[in-house]
């Protein structure tokens, strides 16, 4: 009683005047939480966010970096339970348009009331959420634009009121579960070799997700505790297709401890028939865990079945799947007992560098293995990255309030702090041209970037081809290509998937910038220099798309010199997938008048 009588004091007291100097330069205490939660509750979230912001960058401005997170962190919690679902929904359909993340299982339409979003929580979770720095800023640092936060509250609400002390025990596993379940998954997950009969995909109710995965932990069942993981890797735990009861069957007949999980695997049989029979759809009626395991599969199934188990166990997985030299498999990543993704579960030897691709069941977006393994390495764990944490935020708040010098001077700081922070460098980049930058200064900005990430050939090529799309664009076109030829030479022997991409972007612009002369020489380019050696990808990627187009204007015998052209020059093995995929679409070639 008395701190609430102390909050409402110091709330009456600083009604309409900023925070003294010398309480913004620490973190917030709980009274003055407690003081901006009953402001709020009388005028509303809005009105707090300015006094709030000011206080954050007065820390910031003197260098008192853990205050100015605490009070950041309050501040942007203040602005997100300030907004409206009216100009919430909007925003969030032009993300996932922008995106590409929509799917036919998510509602066709979305409540748009003149209701803050924030209104559903409780005032109580409200002031503990203010409270919670660490847990605070792995939210803001993960949340994204396609989460459909009013439903994410709704779950965080639906999960404190179930049992709060369960939930203040596992917060990470509660936002896991509220930025996962927000909107439906969709017909393609965990993977689209099962019918909707055989497998419903439908999340279970976010109350009994939390309290089955808290039990297993109070029982002593799961390989990782859960309160040490953060919502980043929960997320890959919560996104379950099998029921509880399936789960619990798993724990029973699966005896691999966590560095022995891979074996999980090899627990369903490989059928070879629906290979030869090249019936990759599962055909029973149901897609229960016990029939797979009872009727064996193809990789697939092998992979489902070992992600369910391995989250039966408490250890967030992953379903990849990719194309080697000569055929398409899938296998399973899962995080191991040193907090580190291991990726090769399943994984045949020879196809070892081979990309696998999974969908983050948090915003249902396509991500590479190589991009997981990079967003999980241990230096996030280290002090300069929390400190360039903190100047990414300044940052991006900088730049929402047209402040962009003050945004890029952030920016710098943050990439100075740690070189692999990629979101310093996106807001680095935004402000150099917000501010009139020239494309000279951009453009060694990328390559200033690139270098950073010379060890993640994802990301160097990412920058090296924005780097190469601005010397174009400027009619450096030599320049543009020996970036593109840089990349390709360092990626040939270890990451030959790059370059199948950049072949791919290659042949696409070729196709939306030149005439067809044009475009036949790109493809012809492509398949010379990049499809020499080649699989199942480059036919995916590069090969059956541009005969396609070629069919489609009406030019069946380019189409076919292009088809030939690239089984001269990829490694098609007798009676292998790819060989049987280049007979179906030369068939196509040939019945096409």
């Amino acid at each position: 009683m008395a701190a609430l009588a102390a909050a409402a004091a110091l709330a009456t007291a600083a009604a309409g005047r900023p925070i003294p100097e010398a309480e913004a330069l620490q973190p917030p205490t709980p009274a003055r939480l407690a003081a901006v939660a009953a402001a709020a509750k009388q005028d509303g979230w809005g009105p707090q966010q300015a006094d709030l912001r000011a206080a954050a960058r007065l820390a910031y401005e003197r260098d008192k970096l853990p205050a100015a997170e605490a009070w950041n962190h309050v501040r942007r919690w203040a602005e997100l339970f300030a907004q409206t679902e009216a100009e919430f929904v909007p925003q969030w359909i032009a993300a996932v348009n922008a995106a590409q993340v929509g799917h036919p299982n998510m509602p066709s339409r979305y409540g748009t009331r003149p209701v803050p979003i924030g209104d559903v929580l409780a005032p109580e979770l409200k002031l503990w959420l203010l409270g919670q720095t660490e847990l605070s800023g792995e939210f803001h640092a993960l949340v994204s634009p396609v989460d459909f936060l009013p439903r994410s509250f709704a779950i965080l609400q639906e999960l404190y009121a179930h049992d709060a002390a369960v939930f203040k025990k596992f917060p990470a596993l509660a936002v896991a579960i509220a930025l996962v379940y927000d909107v439906p998954p969709p017909p393609i997950w965990p993977h689209a070799q099962v019918t909707a009969e055989a497998l419903p995909r439908r999340f279970p109710a976010p109350t009994a997700a939390f309290a089955w995965w808290a039990k297993q932990e109070q029982l002593g069942k799961t390989y990782h505790r859960l309160a040490r993981l953060g919502p980043d890797e929960l997320k890959f735990l919560v996104d379950v297709a099998a029921p509880f009861a399936e789960l619990e069957w798993a724990q029973l007949v699966s005896n691999h401890p966590l560095g022995q999980l891979a074996g999980a695997y090899t627990m369903v049989r490989y059928r070879n028939d629906r290979l030869a029979n090249r019936t990759p759809i599962w055909s029973g009626s149901s897609y229960a865990l016990a029939e797979i395991m009872a009727a064996g599969g193809i990789c697939a199934d092998q992979a489902y079945f070992a992600t369910q188990v391995g989250k039966a166990r408490g250890v967030p997985t992953l379903l990849f799947s990719g194309a080697g030299n000569d055929g398409r498999h899938a296998w399973f990543g899962y995080l191991g007992a040193d907090g580190k993704w291991k990726m090769d579960a399943g994984r045949y030897a020879e196809q070892r560098f081979v990309t696998g691709f999974a969908r983050d069941p948090q915003t249902w977006r396509e991500i590479s293995d190589h991009e997981l393994a990079f967003l999980g390495e241990r230096f996030r764990d280290l002090p300069s990255f929390r400190q360039s944490r903190v100047h990414v935020a300044f940052a991006a708040d900088f730049l929402a309030t047209g402040l962009d010098r003050a945004a890029g001077t952030a920016a710098r700081k943050a990439v100075n702090f740690e070189r692999r922070n990629q979101a310093g460098w996106e807001f680095l980049l935004t402000a150099a041209r917000r501010e009139g930058r020239d494309a000279k200064a951009v453009e060694s900005l990328l390559r200033e970037a690139a270098a950073a990430f010379a060890r993640y050939p994802d990301l160097e090529l990412l920058y090296g081809k924005r780097l190469a799309d601005s010397l174009r664009a400027r009619g450096e076109t030599s320049l543009a290509d020996a970036e593109l030829q840089r990349l390709a030479a360092k990626n040939r022997s270890g990451r030959s998937d790059l370059n199948v991409e950049q072949a791919r972007d290659a042949v696409r612009r070729a196709i939306a910038t030149q005439p067809l002369p044009q475009q036949l020489l790109a493809y012809n380019q492509a398949v010379d220099t990049f499809g020499r050696g080649a699989g199942v990808a480059f036919f995916d990627q590069v090969v059956a798309g541009f005969v396609e187009h070629l069919l489609r204007l009406g030019r069946r015998t380019e189409a076919q010199q292009a088809l030939d052209r690239a089984r001269r020059a990829l490694r098609v093995e007798p009676k292998s997938q790819l060989a049987a995929d280049f007979e179906l679409l030369g068939k196509t070639v040939r019945e096409t008048k």
